[in-house]
């Protein structure tokens, strides 16, 4: 496994056949290079795929769900609930708008937040909650639901990891909230380089959202602004990637899921090792995660033999950017033990095998 199969898990070529074709195709016909009918493709397709009424997409999964907590009135002074076990764009997202992101320790099954918890960080200044689902792996949707209809806070579904992954009730993750945000940046699942995408099934907050992220225009083509945005757009060449990449989609959630079985099938009794567990029948895995004992041992051991590892996201109220008191055991204890193994849609059987091997060597399974 040479150095391009070590953790870059996902890290695949981001222009191949498909997507060299699409935008062949585009530059052939010589047309807008800003976001345009193809951008426009892509967010219906996107829309279909989820079953939202609306999707817009915009320059980056970070801004998506900044753009999210303004279109729902999030500003300075408010408090925005988040996991303290997620990447640190979540709670940068609101930081953005003078807002302050208030940190709950995720369940250590699944590493998502409950609804009873995040009920007792309920203040005051509370304005929107933000659900992170983890890996795939979701909540019960309904109770944070009836809970923000209960105490009137906006429940906005940082959907990021999450794309081709669904609730019990068959909804897709992301339809939950009043917004949902993907991320298309270079690990998930289908990526457009950088970019992110909002859906929502209110015409109000779609309009709204369409003219943040377009400088207010009243509407395209003009220069009459009725109402403060910005420049979040998409371009066309983007949206090619996407359009080439949504039709993949369903094969590359079929080998996901594949590989995740296949490791869970290898790990199976190692003493030491404990991935997350994934519902294979409605979740798509994005990395393949767990706890680990010994961890930086075994991941030296690993990469000793060729094969990249990647420590999860540390518990965010410790890092440096936030340095915050308090006691989060579960996030913390995946920072000490937390582990994402090579987890690239082009690995074969034959190189998780031998992945796997390598674990089960280090542990004397």
């Amino acid at each position: 496994m040479n150095a391009k199969h070590d953790f870059i898990p996902q890290m695949r070529p981001l222009f191949g056949a498909p997507e060299k074709a699409e935008l062949m195709a585009y530059l052939d016909e010589d047309g807008f290079f800003t976001e345009f009918e193809r951008t426009a493709a892509f967010e219906r397709a996107i829309a279909e795929f989820t079953g939202a009424k609306h999707c817009v997409v915009v320059n980056n999964g970070t801004v998506s769900l900044t753009l999210a907590a303004l279109a729902l009135g999030v500003g300075p002074g408010d408090e925005v609930i988040c996991p303290n076990y997620t990447m640190i764009a979540t709670p940068n997202s609101v930081k953005m708008l003078g807002a302050t992101p208030v940190f709950v320790d995720v369940h250590e099954s699944d590493l998502i937040l409950r609804a009873e918890a995040v009920r007792a960080a309920i203040t005051p200044r509370t304005k929107a909650v933000m659900l992170v689902s983890s890996n795939g792996r979701a909540p019960d949707a309904t109770a944070f639901e009836a809970l923000c209809r209960e105490t009137s806070i906006a429940l906005i579904e940082d959907a990021a990891q999450s794309l081709g992954s669904f609730y019990p009730d068959g909804r897709h993750i992301g339809r939950a909230g009043a917004i949902g945000s993907f991320s298309f940046s270079a690990p998930k699942i289908i990526s457009t380089g950088q970019g992110g995408a909002l859906i929502t099934d209110s015409d109000e907050l779609a309009d709204r959202l369409r003219r943040l992220k377009d400088f207010g225009r009243a509407r395209g083509g003009t220069d009459i602004h009725d109402s403060i945005g910005f420049n979040f757009k998409f371009t066309e060449l983007q949206a090619c990637v996407g359009l080439a990449q949504m039709r993949q989609l369903p094969e590359r959630i079929v080998r996901k899921k594949q590989i995740w079985q296949r490791y869970a099938d290898r790990l199976q009794g190692v003493p030491g090792v404990r991935l997350f567990q994934h519902d294979l029948l409605r979740c798509t895995p994005w990395f393949i995660d767990g706890r680990f004992e010994r961890r930086d041992e075994l991941a030296a051991h690993l990469k000793a033999q060729g094969i990249g590892t990647r420590t999860m996201y540390p518990p965010i109220h410790q890092q440096q950017a936030y340095g915050l008191g308090g006691s989060h055991p579960v996030s913390e204890a995946i920072g000490r033990e937390g582990l994402w193994l090579p987890s690239m849609i082009q690995l074969s059987d034959a190189q998780i095998d031998r992945i796997g091997d390598a674990i089960r060597s280090f542990y004397g399974a």
